[in-house]
């Protein structure tokens, strides 16, 4: 007889077993702006069966093991598409990527980079949470070697693609040091995951209420556009002002080293107050 899951209970949601699992299959999509290589990618990881399993294992140790926030299909989707907006509106304001700066290669390859290190960053929490940064980097190495000759034929221009994804995959780590744009951008991409409760804990994961579940619970979006005194501003709307900690505390870490400090400003905006910069003269983002 099978058990009646609870309805707290993840696999409720997720499924049971593998076959369950994938009958809620998450479809990759991002603005590809007629990218081909992009969409050649996307549609490829779409029909990549162990390359979504591996996302479904990261969730399975995150959420359901550690009692953590989504480390799976749906965060990883959200991370892409925050890069690519991101990446996207910084080289509007002029700014190079590192593949164009030092190969002399095109934005659409910075997008390339930008959109496979969002997607590979979390794969090596499919083996553990401890270190799964550098778990990440074996993971994504056997699947760029599968998926970038098709894109790139040439061995060596491969070889520099997968050398740069998988530098911003191990720049996203905490005191992580990204030493491109494109680095740069998925680190903060990752921490801009924190919409309705996303970021940290949830109080409906942890059960408990903190500043880490109470701040989370007041993000109502986030939203990156062209800037007014920086080339970049995220806007967060939020229903409570305890929101202030997701970025004043756990945002800006991410931010801070990141090389994106000089071209992104954020502002909150919070129901029935008026718009306000987080971090004044001391330390502006």
């Amino acid at each position: 007889m099978t058990d009646i899951l609870d309805p707290a209970d993840p696999r409720a949601t997720f499924g049971r077993t593998v076959e369950e699992r994938f009958s809620h299959r998450l479809t990759l999509n991002v603005p590809s702006r007629g990218n081909p290589k992009v969409e050649r990618l996307i549609e490829r990881l779409n029909a990549d069966d162990e390359m979504y399993a591996l996302w479904l294992a990261a969730n399975v140790n995150a959420v359901e093991r550690l009692q953590m926030t989504d480390h799976g299909p749906v965060h990883v989707k959200i991370v892409m598409n925050l890069a690519s907006k991101l990446l996207r509106v910084v080289m509007a304001a002029g700014v190079q990527p590192g593949v164009v700066v030092n190969y002399g290669m095109t934005p659409e390859d910075a997008e390339v980079v930008v959109v496979l290190a969002s997607l590979l960053h979390d794969a090596g929490m499919s083996i553990h949470r401890k270190d799964h940064e550098e778990f990440s980097l074996f993971v994504a190495q056997m699947k760029l070697r599968e998926l970038l000759p098709e894109i790139y034929p040439h061995p060596g221009t491969a070889a520099i693609v997968r050398s740069e994804v998988l530098h911003a995959i191990i720049g996203h780590r905490s005191g992580g040091s990204p030493l491109t744009l494109e680095a740069g951008v998925v680190r903060v991409a990752d921490a801009l995951d924190m919409a309705k409760g996303r970021s940290r804990i949830s109080m409906g994961i942890e059960g408990t209420m903190s500043i880490h579940s109470i701040s989370a619970a007041a993000i109502e979006a986030v939203h990156i556009e062209a800037g007014v005194e920086k080339p970049v501003r995220i806007r967060v709307e939020m229903s409570n002002s305890a929101g202030i900690f997701q970025l004043d505390q756990l945002f800006r870490e991410k931010l801070k080293g990141s090389g994106l400090e000089p071209y992104v400003e954020v502002e909150a905006l919070i129901e029935g107050e008026e718009e306000k910069r987080l971090v004044q003269t001391a330390y502006r983002l």
